[in-house]
């Protein structure tokens, strides 16, 4: 699987490194060139710019945004004439749930799909809470949801129909990856 990430702090930082260690491949990008270079040397593909991160990720791409609620409007900006339809983003932020629902209305008019997967676990990003837009009835635009995300997903989607198969045994299996399987003491 490839995952773009766009903002290294420690949480951001802390995801990309258990993503390379499970084998999943991550491009980088943060507005601090060092944070990228720092996780180049475990094996993510840093990108200078979010011009640069559109062009190395392979279509369609799913992007996370882990950002302050503050600059993720500021960001998408930027980001959304570089993506296509069937992009996915995702924000692992904490905005406000209006803002998300406004978001994934603006982005399904373009084709891109939009989940709002706020990710908690302090700033060693231990855990993870999704709650796409989609889970949530009668808010927001029909999100892909953890199903999309999955490795591999779109390859064994229908022909038919364009949903997963029903013999996938597996299904969100890619999660742990993202959870630590050690908690660190606070002090």
């Amino acid at each position: 699987m490839e995952l773009g990430m766009i903002g290294l702090g420690r949480m951001g930082s802390s995801m990309v490194q258990r993503l390379q260690r499970a084998g999943h491949h991550c491009v980088v990008y943060d507005t601090a060139p060092a944070a990228v270079e720092a996780l180049k040397k475990v094996g993510a593909a840093g990108a200078g710019s979010l011009e640069e991160m559109a062009k190395i990720m392979t279509k369609p791409r799913a992007i996370w945004l882990m950002l302050p609620a503050a600059v993720v409007d500021p960001t998408l900006e930027k980001l959304i004439p570089l993506l296509e339809a069937e992009d996915i983003v995702i924000d692992g932020g904490n905005s406000y749930y209006h803002d998300d629902v406004r978001r994934a209305a603006e982005l399904k008019e373009r084709g891109i799909h939009y989940v709002d997967a706020g990710t908690s676990g302090g700033v060693w990003g231990f855990g993870t809470r999704l709650l796409p837009d989609d889970r949530r009835r009668g808010r927001g635009g029909r999100a892909p949801g953890p199903d999309l995300l999955q490795p591999g997903a779109r390859d064994r989607r229908s022909a038919a129909h364009g949903r997963p198969r029903e013999d996938e045994r597996h299904r969100r299996a890619w999660l742990p990856a993202l959870r630590s399987q050690r908690r660190r003491p606070l002090l």
